[in-house]
Formats: C-alpha cells, sequence, structure tokens
C-alpha cells in the first residue's frame, strides 16, 4: 500500500442558520485556505472528491454547483459521495492507492438550514416500517439511549459528564425526548470542511509533519433498527481492529458522536482508555452540520498531528440511524 498522509486541513466556522451566504460561497473560503496551507496549486491536484446531500439542498445533483467553489478550469477527475465527507475521504484515499496520482482534495459541505431534518433524516429509513412512521432523529437515539442506560446500570448523570466536557449540563433541564435532554443532542450548523492527501515524497514535501493514514476502514450494521443491538457498535469495533486501533497507544480521539450515549459506545467499542483524550475540538456536541461533522473529525485529528499535540490519533465518522455505518482511521506522525 502507498503511505498517504493528510497536509492540510480547513473548516468553516459552524453557523446556526446561514442566512446570507449559499453552499458555494460556504465551501469557496474554506477550498482556498486548503490549497494555501499546504503550497499545491489547484492545477496539481489529481482527484477531487466531495460529500454532500441532494436532500439538503432540494434539488438534484446539487454537488455539481457546489463544484463552483474549485472552479471551472483547468478540468479535473472528480468524483462525489451522497454521504460524510469522510467517506469521500475514504474514496480518495483508494484513488491514490491506484498509483498514478500524488494528491486529492476533499471536501464536504452541508447546509442543514435549508430543510426540515427531523423530514430529511426519516428518508434514510427503512421504507417498509420506520419510514412510515416519520420518527425523528432524536426520537430514536432516545430510543438508543434509553436500551444503552438499562444495559450498563450508567445513568443520565454519566451522559451529562459527556457533555459537560464541551458547555455546561443541567440534569434538571427538561427533557427533549427522554433521557435525552439539550445538552445530549448536537447543535445542528451550517458549515464545510476540506483536507488535502498527498502520497509519499510529495507529502513530505508541503508538509513538516504529515498525518500519515496508517489504517482505514468502515462497516455497517443491519438496516433494520429491530435486526441489531443499539447498546453497542460491532461495527465500529471491526472498523477499528482492521484499521490497527490496538497496535499502540492513541494520544487523541475525534469521535463522530452526535449524542452523548453514543460517545460512550463508541469509547467501549474502539477501546479507548483513560490515557485518551476525546474529542478534544468539542465534537459534534459542539456543532454537528449535517454531511461535514465526520470529515470535521478528520480535520481535528490531523491537526493533532500536524500541531504535534499527539503523535497517533484516531478519527471516527458515522453516518445513519443509531450509529448505522461507521469508519475509522488511524493516523501517526513521523
Amino acid at each position: 500500500m502507498r503511505d498517504v498522509a493528510i497536509v492540510s486541513v480547513a473548516r468553516a466556522e459552524h453557523v446556526r442558520k446561514e442566512r446570507t451566504r449559499n453552499e458555494v460561497e460556504i465551501l469557496m473560503p474554506v477550498v482556498h485556505e486548503v490549497l494555501e496551507d499546504c503550497g499545491i496549486a489547484k492545477e496539481q491536484i489529481g482527484f477531487t472528491c466531495s460529500g454532500t446531500c441532494d436532500f439538503l439542498a432540494g434539488q438534484p445533483f446539487s454537488f455539481v454547483s457546489a463544484l463552483d467553489a474549485v472552479g471551472a478550469w483547468p478540468p479535473i477527475i472528480e468524483s462525489h459521495v451522497e454521504m460524510d465527507g469522510a467517506w469521500a475521504l475514504y474514496e480518495a484515499w483508494v484513488r491514490l492507492q491506484h498509483g498514478d496520482l500524488d494528491s486529492a482534495l476533499v471536501y464536504a459541505v452541508g447546509k442543514s438550514s435549508m430543510g426540515d431534518l427531523s423530514d430529511v433524516l426519516c428518508l434514510q429509513l427503512d421504507p417498509y416500517v420506520l419510514a412510515p412512521m416519520w420518527p425523528d432523529p432524536i426520537s430514536l437515539a432516545a430510543l438508543q439511549a434509553r436500551a444503552y442506560l438499562e444495559k450498563t446500570g450508567k445513568t443520565e448523570r454519566d451522559l451529562a459528564d459527556v457533555a459537560a466536557r464541551t458547555g455546561t449540563a443541567d440534569l434538571d433541564a427538561p427533557y427533549i425526548v427522554s433521557p435525552l435532554r439539550m445538552h445530549d443532542c448536537p447543535p445542528i450548523a451550517d458549515g464545510a470542511a476540506a483536507v488535502i492527501l498527498a502520497a509519499g515524497d510529495l507529502a513530505k514535501q508541503v508538509c513538516s509533519r504529515p498525518a500519515w493514514i496508517r489504517g482505514i476502514d468502515h462497516r455497517i450494521e443491519a438496516h433494520s433498527l429491530g435486526a441489531r443491538d443499539l447498546t453497542a457498535s460491532p461495527s465500529t469495533a471491526l472498523a477499528a481492529r482492521k484499521a490497527g486501533v490496538g497496535e499502540g497507544k492513541v494520544d487523541v480521539a475525534e469521535l463522530h458522536a452526535p449524542f452523548t450515549h453514543q460517545e460512550l459506545i463508541l469509547r467501549e467499542a474502539i477501546g479507548l482508555n483513560g490515557d485518551t483524550r476525546i474529542n478534544p475540538s468539542g465534537g459534534a456536541l459542539a456543532g454537528n452540520p449535517v454531511m461535514v461533522a465526520g470529515l470535521e473529525r478528520f480535520v481535528e485529528a490531523a491537526r493533532s498531528i500536524h500541531q504535534r499535540a499527539a503523535d497517533r490519533a484516531v478519527a471516527h465518522s458515522t453516518s445513519g440511524p443509531c450509529l448505522q455505518q461507521n469508519l475509522v482511521a488511524v493516523l501517526e506522525g513521523d
């Protein structure tokens, strides 16, 4: 396998409801920043891959208009995933393994405020049983949280301890859906993120300390919520094992856990101990731009390597209801 590293990262500031800029205007300064940071000219980028969602934009092939942020010239080799941008990063990593290209631009943009997420995210559910009931994402997460608390014996205080790391937690606050309160749920935001991948010698030329992707893997749970144990995440455990998480000490772990109980589930699945700093950036509980938050975990994990705050980091992304799909990567500095 070729050595591939994250050599440059950028992300937009989270905005609760971006009222003045469209997706292209949110994304454009992020793309410019990530290119300028590593010094690779746009015409030198071998492959471009994006993660967006047509359902959020409310129009087909919305990713085509998002390409305006990259520019119409020169012509590019381009691909797209209708997933969080972390999966676009995975595709770009695979593409660089072919050996004919040495660099890739990966980006994601999500303007969640354009629609009702309760309606949009329901469309990913089983169309025969779950989708006709139109359950909202928080209700499904609450179902998972209640099952987790009852099985493990943990309490709402344990959930509040997770939330307290990124802000305040109030156990006297009313439930949104029991057992989840406001501090247990992610603040939905509009945002964008981008990374540059480079292979071999190019990575060393453009970055003083590349974040080498030493292992990466993604797995999926059963589509039907009733066909799996919501209190555990075997797909995360398998992806972590395949990526090689257990082969060394993990200094930092950026976990894409939109709800407090999901962080506890992910910690157990990956096998993280108290020596690992979990989500020093705040994670999705500090801001959760849909389609972007997973790629942001790679941005923050790589940044910890670049800035020498960590020698070995784990980046995780999830997609689908109740941790249905999970991607895990191990990043290391020289």
